[in-house]
C-alpha cells in the first residue's frame, strides 16, 4: 500500500480510501451485473427474490472483509485472518446461515415432514414442502373458525424451528382429543343429558381406540406418553349459568370439524325431544326478601 500510494503521490490514507471507494464500486457493479444476467434467465418471482437477497448478503460481505483487509494492519497469524474472515461471513449471511441450520436440524431430528400437520407462531396448517431456506405450509385456521384451509400457502423460513415452539399434529399419532362443552340449566335433567351425550359421541366418534393403541405404543418407544383410557367419556362440572357437561374423544387429526358438527347435530335433536332438559346461556338471576311495592301496591 506504501508503494502505491507513493506512485500516486498520496498519503497511506488516501490511497486507503482511494481503493476503498473502487472496491466499493466494483462489488456493486458486479452484483448489479450478475443480477441482470440472471433476472434474463429466471421467470420465477420467488427464485428471483431469494436469489436478490443471497447476492446482496455475499456482497455486503465481501465489502466488508476486504475494507478490513484494507484498513487494518495485515495480519502475520493466517488462522486470525481467517478467524476474522469467518465472522464477517456469519454475521453479515446470519439469517441465511439459521435458515441451513435449520433444514438440517429438520431432516435430521425430524420435528416434521411433509404431509404433517403443525402449528408455530400465529401459523397452522399441512406441511406441503420443506427446502433449503424455508418450508411451506397449507393454512388452517386464522379467519376460519376451524380446522380448515384458508387457501392461504404460507412460507416459514427454517430457522423459526429454534426460537419458537412447533406443535405437531400427527407426529407418530395420527389422533387427538377433542372435547365439546354442552352448558344445560341447573333446573333440567343432567343424568339424563349426560346419558344422551354419551350414546351420541360412542355413535359418532370413529372406532378408533384399536388403531390408536396400535400406534401409540410405537410412539411410546420414543416419547413417555401415558392414557389412562381412550373411549368417549363425559366430564360434569357447574358454572356460573349452568351444569357444564364436557364431551371428550379421540379423533382423527382431519375430522375434527365433520364429527363435531354430527355429535352437535344430535345433541340438538335430541334435547329438542326431551322437555325436562334445556341448554343454558349466561343469565343474571335477581333474589328480593320481603314485600315489594309496585305503583303505590304490594
Amino acid at each position: 500500500m506504501q508503494e502505491f500510494a507513493t506512485s500516486l503521490g498520496l498519503s497511506v490514507n488516501e490511497a486507503k480510501a482511494v481503493v476503498s471507494v473502487v472496491v466499493v464500486v466494483a462489488y456493486v457493479f458486479v452484483r448489479w451485473l450478475v443480477l441482470r444476467i440472471v433476472h434474463r434467465q429466471v421467470k420465477d418471482e420467488e427464485v428471483w427474490y431469494r436469489t436478490r437477497k443471497i447476492a446482496t448478503y455475499i456482497a455486503f460481505a465481501l465489502i466488508v472483509l476486504s475494507l478490513v483487509r484494507i484498513w487494518v494492519v495485515p495480519f502475520g497469524d493466517v488462522a486470525t485472518y481467517l478467524g476474522l474472515v469467518s465472522a464477517g461471513i456469519a454475521v453479515a449471511l446470519a439469517d441465511v446461515l439459521k435458515n441451513m441450520a435449520g433444514w438440517m436440524y429438520i431432516l435430521s431430528r425430524r420435528p416434521f415432514r411433509v404431509g404433517d400437520r403443525i402449528s408455530t407462531k400465529d401459523f397452522s396448517g399441512d406441511v406441503i414442502d420443506i427446502r433449503l431456506f424455508r418450508f411451506t405450509i397449507l393454512e388452517i385456521g386464522n379467519w376460519v373458525n376451524a380446522d380448515h384451509s384458508t387457501g392461504r400457502i404460507v412460507h416459514v423460513p427454517n430457522q423459526v424451528v429454534f426460537t419458537a415452539p412447533i406443535a405437531n399434529y400427527t407426529e407418530g399419532f395420527e389422533f387427538i382429543w377433542h372435547e365439546i362443552p354442552i352448558l344445560v340449566t341447573f333446573e333440567s335433567d343432567w343424568k339424563s343429558a349426560e346419558r344422551i351425550i354419551r350414546e351420541i359421541i360412542e355413535r359418532e366418534s370413529p372406532d378408533v381406540t384399536g388403531e390408536a393403541l396400535v400406534e401409540l405404543r410405537k410412539t411410546a418407544q420414543a416419547y413417555r406418553i401415558k392414557y389412562g383410557h381412550m373411549t368417549p367419556t363425559v366430564y360434569v362440572s357447574a358454572r356460573d349459568s349452568g351444569i357444564e357437561l364436557t364431551a371428550r374423544m379421540l379423533v382423527p387429526v382431519r375430522s375434527r370439524r365433520d364429527i363435531n358438527q354430527k355429535v352437535w347435530r344430535g345433541v340438538l335433536e335430541a334435547f329438542a325431544a326431551e322437555p325436562a332438559i334445556d341448554l343454558a346461556y349466561p343469565t343474571v338471576r335477581t333474589y328480593f326478601q320481603g314485600p315489594i311495592r309496585v305503583d303505590g301496591d304490594s
